[in-house]
C-alpha cells in the first residue's frame, strides 16, 4: 500500500511546480521516479524499491523528505507515516460511547449529532440525527450508506462531493493494516465509483464544512458541521450539524417536532446492526 500511495501522489505533481523542466516529452504523468528521488535526497534505486514494496522500513526523515518532494499536505503526510508504520499506533478505540457523551448529544435538541469511529461506523446518534438519516435502510456506517444504500443518490444532491469526501476521510482515519478495513473495501468495491476514488489515494480529514441534503419529510437542507476528536476515546469523533437562522433552521425544527411526535406514539428503541461486526446497537 505504501508503494501505491507514493505512485498515486507522484502522478499528481506538476514538474513545473516542483522546479523541474516540463518541456521534454514525458511517458508518465507527473514526476518520474528519478525526479522524486532527487527532490527527496535519496537514491533512485532506493526510491524504486519503496514503490515496488522491496523496501519497507523507511526512516521518519526519509518520509518527511518524500512528503516535501510530493508536496503532501498535513493529512497526507501523516497517512504516509502511518502506511510505513513509523507513527506509533494509538490502539483501537472501543466502539462504546460514554454515557456522558450520549447525554451531551441528547441535550442538543435542535442540532443533529453523532459519534463515529475511524472506520466511519456510526456508534451513537441523537434523536434529530436519527430523524435526519431516516431515509437510509440503516444508520450504521457512513461509507456503506454513501455507496451502497439506494437512498444516498436522492438524499445528497452533491453526491459526488460527498463520495469523494467520505473516501478521503476513510483513508485519513482508518488503520491501513486493519483486516476490517480490507473487508469494507471489498464490499464497497461493488460501487465502481468507490473503487475509482479509493485507487486515487486522496487523504483529507474533516473539521468543518457545509453539507446539503434533500429530506423527503422537509425538503432541501443546508447544514454546517463541525467534527471534534473524543479525547477519552482516541479514534472516535463527534460530528455536530447546525443550521443558520432561516429556512434551514425552520426545517430542522419541523423534523425534530415530527420525530418527537412519532417517538411519543411508538416508545422504545430500534436495534440497528453495526455493519460487519456482528454486534448491534440501539439508537438513542
Amino acid at each position: 500500500m505504501l508503494g501505491e500511495f507514493l505512485k498515486a501522489h507522484r502522478a499528481r505533481v506538476n514538474p513545473e511546480d516542483a522546479g523541474l523542466p516540463s518541456h521534454t516529452q514525458r511517458k508518465v504523468k507527473g514526476l518520474r521516479r528519478e525526479e522524486v528521488a532527487v527532490l527527496a535526497g535519496v537514491s533512485a534505486d532506493y526510491y524504486a524499491r519503496l514503490e515496488q514494496g522491496r523496501e519497507t522500513n523507511p526512516s521518519a526523515q526519509v518520509l518527511d523528505a518524500l512528503s516535501r518532494a510530493l508536496r503532501l499536505d498535513s493529512d497526507a503526510r501523516a497517512h504516509l507515516h502511518r502506511l510505513a508504520g513509523v507513527v506509533a499506533d494509538e490502539g483501537h478505540a472501543p466502539d462504546v460511547v460514554s454515557p456522558e457523551l450520549r447525554r451531551l448529544m441528547s441535550g442538543l435538541h435542535d442540532m443533529p449529532a453523532f459519534v463515529m469511529n475511524s472506520l466511519l461506523d456510526i456508534l451513537a446518534m441523537n434523536a434529530l440525527a436519527d430523524a435526519l438519516y431516516e431515509p437510509f435502510t440503516a444508520n450504521d456506517n457512513a461509507a456503506r450508506m454513501t455507496f451502497l444504500d439506494p437512498a444516498a443518490a436522492s438524499f445528497y444532491p452533491r453526491w459526488n462531493w460527498v463520495a469523494q469526501s467520505t473516501v478521503a476521510h476513510l483513508r485519513q482515519t482508518a488503520d491501513p493494516k486493519s483486516q476490517r478495513l480490507k473487508q469494507m473495501v471489498e464490499a464497497l468495491n461493488e460501487n465502481p465509483m468507490f473503487k475509482q476514488l479509493w485507487e486515487q489515494h486522496e487523504v483529507r480529514g474533516k473539521t468543518q464544512d457545509a453539507k446539503e441534503f434533500v429530506h423527503p419529510a422537509v425538503g432541501p437542507l443546508k447544514l454546517n458541521y463541525h467534527s471534534f476528536d473524543v479525547r477519552e476515546a482516541p479514534g472516535q469523533f463527534l460530528v455536530i450539524y447546525q443550521a443558520e437562522p432561516g429556512p434551514n433552521a425552520d426545517a430542522l425544527k419541523l423534523l425534530a417536532a415530527s420525530r418527537a411526535t412519532r417517538a411519543a406514539a411508538s416508545p422504545g428503541t430500534t436495534p440497528v446492526p453495526l455493519w460487519l461486526t456482528g454486534t448491534a446497537k440501539s439508537r438513542p
